[in-house]
This record gives structure tokens, C-alpha cells and sequence, in this order.
């Protein structure tokens, strides 16, 4: 395929525009580590939230939900729309208290909750292990898709694909690198709109060709059972229409819905918050910007992103019905190459690029903070009096996001698919995420915890699925059971977090739970817990609730819509009072 002056024209047009807030806000930046990761600690509610949706739309997104929409159909987005459930948590449970520990990383974190050897090696491991070996492989991950969008729209070979690439991910790296997290924010507010203006006016002119003849001619050619909005819970492959509707088993069912949001550390979902939405949420003004941000992340991630992903993916099994398995996502980019005109497809080529780039940009950022402030400043760097330290750091820190970014290119030239990789992420996580609650609100919890959750699920996971050959459920569920047990026990039998530390730490994040530092306050802060559950369960019905709402209103089924509407409305009404007695 080949571009016109028009596309190209955008194109350059977005990347100059990325290269210039990296030179606006450069000076910012390079005051201190806090203003180089954390913007210095000045970003409003909106600007952070839009930073956390634009990072999780990555250039795999969209193809990806067409793949699921492909196989499933609508239902099939369940995979991921049943975290919902741990991000709304994290917003009136967490966002608050992750601000008002004022910490730099979540790392630094370990070492302000916990105290002894024991905490340095686990803060020191974690750095090495998120930071530079998991980052990496979601970087490789992005990369990978990038290349196969690349692939389908200028049919490169596949040996030089990663120099388009590399490309991409130098301009990444250049403004996030001179502009720290205040210019991959300011950036990723651009993208933001960028790539959802490209994903409607892709879903809009798609919709509108005559082989699918819009919402109603989609309707009568693609099977019922691709516009079920829920699973089939059941073991057996159904009849007629709902036979490709995600079925799933009831032990499924119940890891995704009733274990998966608390029990499990996932990458972008972690219970508690975590990664770069612990970031974000450190990086705003105050507590109530931080759970602002992270509730409107939620919402629009969940609720209102989604739906034109969902249509182009709907459309595609119109247009390009012989794909086979494993090339339905392909159908997305195939789609802005056949049926958009000169100009647009500049504009959405420039969309998948800066949904690429935000990712790309935030997780350069956020395993360098990792890197250099919880390993290199925390074990390596003997500091002195010279006065120069905090310019000596952002240097560290903008040649170890070189670094990350070289290495993350080497390995994307030997990775052809990590699908198995992000399984096992999925169940050597399982059930280390009720320490990363409990951390919180219960004081016993130590670093031997956390350490004891963090190893029990690799050996039990490598027992269950290679000595008795066990897969997913099953092999979840005994892991987030022996692995609790195991947590529980170590904690109990080894010795407490220093007093002086947790009393500290409870000086400054003052959270509930149990407490026995400040009993009175303890207890004052305990009556907010029956509105902190009822705005988190409310909120989770509104946002449902909306997103049903939109997909019943774009398919013409009113009275369906209204009664989304009215139970969007009753969580609305719920959190809303909640929040205003919360704040």
C-alpha cells in the first residue's frame, strides 16, 4: 500500500508534535527524580487519567478485541472486562493512601511498610525482576504487534520490520526520556484523543460500506450469537446460535469473577494498584485528584472505549469471512487499509502509532524509576556532598531508558509470541494479591509475606501443571489456596516489622483496618468502610451498567437501553453521595 502526500504529511505532522513537548518540557524534568517520574507531583485529575487509558490502549488493543469478538463474539471481552471488579477497588480503597504515602515508586514503598533484610532484598528483586525483565517483555509484546500492523499495511519483510520499529520507539524514547512523566502524560492526552477520534471514524466508514449496510445490515448478516453481551457458563458447545458464544465452566466463571480480582498480580490490574497506575495516581495534586483519576480511567477503559473496537471487529466477519484461525485481528488493520481514504488512513495509521508510542513511553519511563531509584540509588550509588545528586540521577535515568529500549528491541528480533508467557504471569501471580490488599490494613503482614506469595505460586504452578498435568482453573485455584496458607503461616511464625517503621508508615497514610497504633483514629477512620464497599459495588454497577447502555443504544434496542439506564443512574446516585461524604 502506498501513502499520499496527505498521510504522510499527519504523520510527520504527530511526530513533530511529540518531539516538541519533549523539548517544552525537558528543564521541568531534570530538577529531580520526583519531577522526572512523577511530574513533580503537580499533574491534575484528568490529565493522569487520561495518561492511565491512553498507556493500556497499545497498538495490540484494538486487534486483539477483534480477535476475541471473532471467536466469541461480543461475550468474549469478558476475559477482560471481569477486571473491573479489582480496578474499582483500587479507586476507593487505594488511590487515597498510595498518594499519601508519598513514596516515589511502589518499590520504594516495600522498604516504608516493611523493615530489616528482608525488605531490601525484596524491594531490590522486585526492581531487577519488574523493571528490566517483565518490562521488557511487554515492550517485545507492543513491538510484535506493531510489526504485524506495519506488516499488513506495506507488506515489509519480515527482516526489516524491526527497523520501522525501532524507528517508533526512538521518538518514544526521546520525548519521555527528555521530558520524564510530565511529557509522556502531556503526550499520552493528545494520543488519547488521537486514536478514539481514528477507532470512530474507522468503526463509522466501515459501518457505512455497502457490503455491511450499516447497524441494521450487520445485524441480519452476522449470527446472534456475536451480540450476546454475556458468556454461556456451562461446560458443553451449545446448539444453533449461541454454539460460538464464549461458554465457559462454572470453575471459570468463578476464577475470573470470585478469586482472579483479588488473588491474582497481573501486569495493569494488580489488586491495590500497582505499575504504572500506582504511578499516575502518585503523581496527582492530592488524594482526591488520585482516586478522581483512577475512577475515570476505570470508567472510560471499561465503559466507553470499547465500543468501537467492538464494531470494526463486528464488521470484519462481513468483510473478510475467510480468516482463518488466528488471523481474525489481522482483520482490524486490514480494514483501515482497504475502506479508508487518502488523509484518514494517515490519521489512523497515526492513531495505532501514538496508541503504540503512549504504552511504549510509559513503560520506558516507569522500569527506569524501578532501575534507578529502588536498585542504582538504593544499593549501587555511594552518595556525597557535592549538592549534584538529584541531576546525577535524572542522567542515570534517562541513559537506563536507553538501555531498556535497546534491550527490549534486541529481544523483540527473537520472540515470536509470548501468549504462553502472559499464562504463566497469570498463574505465578496467584495469590500474592491479598498481601498487596492486606499490606494496607493489616499490620502483622511483613516482607516475609510478601516474599513467601511472591515465590509459593512458581513452584506450586510448575508442580501442578508439569507433575499432574493441571491447567487453568483448576491449577489456579490450588494455587491461590496453597500459596494463601503459606503466606498466612510464614506470617505468623516469623518476626513483626520493626514498631518504628509501622509506626511511621501509619503516621503518614493513616489507613484503616487493623490498627492497635492509634486506636481512636483507628477507629474513626473504620466508619468509612461501609461507604468506601458501597461506592466501590455501586460504582462497578454504573460502569457496567453505561456499557451495556451504549452497546444496547448503538444496536437500536431501546427498551433494553433504558433499563441499563436506570440502573446506571442508581449507582450513579449511590457513589455520588458517597464520594461527597468520603471527600
Amino acid at each position: 500500500m502506498e501513502l499520499t502526500f496527505l498521510d504522510w504529511l499527519i504523520i510527520l505532522l504527530y511526530i513533530a508534535v511529540a518531539i516538541y513537548i519533549g523539548f517544552r518540557y525537558r528543564n521541568r524534568a531534570s530538577r529531580s527524580l520526583s519531577d522526572f517520574f512523577l511530574g513533580g507531583r503537580k499533574l491534575p485529575w484528568f490529565i493522569a487519567g487520561i495518561s492511565m487509558v491512553a498507556t493500556t490502549f497499545a497498538a495490540d488493543t484494538p486487534l486483539a478485541v477483534t480477535e476475541m469478538v471473532s471467536q466469541h463474539g461480543i461475550s468474549g471481552n469478558w476475559l477482560w472486562w471481569n477486571m473491573l471488579i479489582g480496578g474499582m477497588l483500587t479507586t476507593f480503597f487505594f488511590a487515597d493512601l498510595w498518594r499519601r504515602a508519598n513514596v516515589l515508586t511502589e518499590l520504594e514503598f516495600i522498604e516504608f511498610r516493611y523493615s530489616g533484610k528482608a525488605a531490601a532484598f525484596l524491594r531490590g528483586f522486585k526492581s531487577v525482576y519488574l523493571g528490566l525483565f517483565l518490562n521488557i517483555l511487554i515492550i517485545s509484546w507492543v513491538n510484535l504487534a506493531l510489526e504485524s500492523i506495519l506488516q499488513v499495511f506495506f507488506d515489509i519483510p519480515q527482516g526489516y520490520l524491526i527497523w520501522y520499529v525501532a524507528g517508533a520507539m526512538l521518538v518514544a524514547s526521546f520525548y519521555s526520556t527528555l521530558a520524564g512523566l510530565l511529557g509522556v502524560a502531556i503526550t499520552d492526552a493528545i494520543q488519547f484523543v488521537i486514536a478514539m477520534a481514528g477507532s470512530i471514524i474507522l468503526a463509522i466508514i466501515v459501518l457505512s460500506t455497502e457490503q455491511v449496510g450499516g447497524i441494521t445490515g450487520l445485524k441480519e448478516q452476522v449470527p446472534s450469537w456475536a451480540f450476546q453481551f454475556f458468556p454461556r457458563i456451562g461446560s458443553g458447545q451449545g446448539e444453533g446460535d449461541i454454539a460460538s458464544t464464549l461458554s465457559i465452566s462454572l470453575g471459570a466463571f468463578l476464577a475470573y469473577i470470585g478469586v482472579q480480582w483479588w488473588a491474582s498480580w497481573y501486569p495493569g490490574a494488580e489488586p491495590g494498584g500497582g505499575g504504572y497506575v500506582a504511578q499516575r495516581m502518585m503523581s496527582t495534586k492530592n488524594e482526591k485528584h488520585a482516586t478522581g483519576a483512577t475512577l475515570f480511567f476505570q470508567i472510560a477503559h471499561y465503559a466507553i472505549r470499547p465500543w468501537p473496537w467492538i464494531l470494526v471487529a463486528l464488521a470484519t466477519l462481513v468483510l473478510y469471512p475467510g480468516l482463518g484461525e488466528g488471523e481474525e485481528r489481522l482483520g482490524y488493520v486490514m480494514a483501515i487499509r482497504d475502506y479508508l481514504p487518502p488523509g484518514l488512513t494517515g490519521l489512523l495509521l497515526v492513531a495505532m502509532l501514538a496508541a503504540y508510542m503512549s504504552t511504549i513511553s510509559t513503560q520506558l519511563n516507569w522500569g527506569a524509576s524501578f532501575i534507578v531509584n529502588d536498585f542504582y540509588k538504593r544499593f549501587l550509588h555511594k552518595r556525597t556532598r557535592s549538592g549534584k545528586e538529584e541531576s546525577h540521577y535524572v542522567m542515570i535515568s534517562r541513559l537506563v531508558t536507553i538501555l531498556i529500549m535497546l534491550l527490549s528491541l534486541y529481544v523483540t528480533t527473537i520472540v515470536t509470541s509470548i501468549t504462553q508467557v502472559w499464562h504463566f504471569v497469570l498463574e505465578c501471580g496467584a495469590g500474592l494479591g491479598l498481601v498487596l490488599i492486606l499490606r494496607w490494613y493489616w499490620q502483622r503482614v511483613n516482607a516475609w509475606s510478601e516474599i513467601t506469595a511472591t515465590i509459593v505460586p512458581f513452584i506450586v504452578f510448575a508442580v501442578a501443571k508439569f507433575g499432574y498435568g493441571l491447567h487453568f482453573p483448576e491449577s489456579f485455584f490450588i494455587t491461590v489456596g496453597i500459596t494463601t496458607i503459606a503466606w498466612l503461616m510464614v506470617t505468623w511464625i516469623t518476626p513483626r516489622t520493626d514498631p518504628q517503621v509501622l509506626h511511621e508508615f501509619y503516621r503518614r497514610v493513616h489507613p484503616p483496618g487493623l490498627w492497635t497504633i492509634d486506636r481512636p483514629l483507628t477507629k474513626e477512620k473504620n466508619k468509612r468502610i461501609p461507604l468506601l464497599v458501597t461506592s466501590w459495588l455501586s460504582s462497578i454497577l454504573f460502569t457496567y451498567s453505561i456499557l451495556f447502555m451504549i452497546g444496547k443504544i448503538i444496536f437500536l434496542e431501546w427498551g433494553w437501553s433504558l433499563m441499563w439506564f436506570a440502573l446506571a443512574l442508581t449507582g450513579f446516585l449511590i457513589f455520588r453521595r458517597n464520594i461527597k461524604k468520603l471527600f
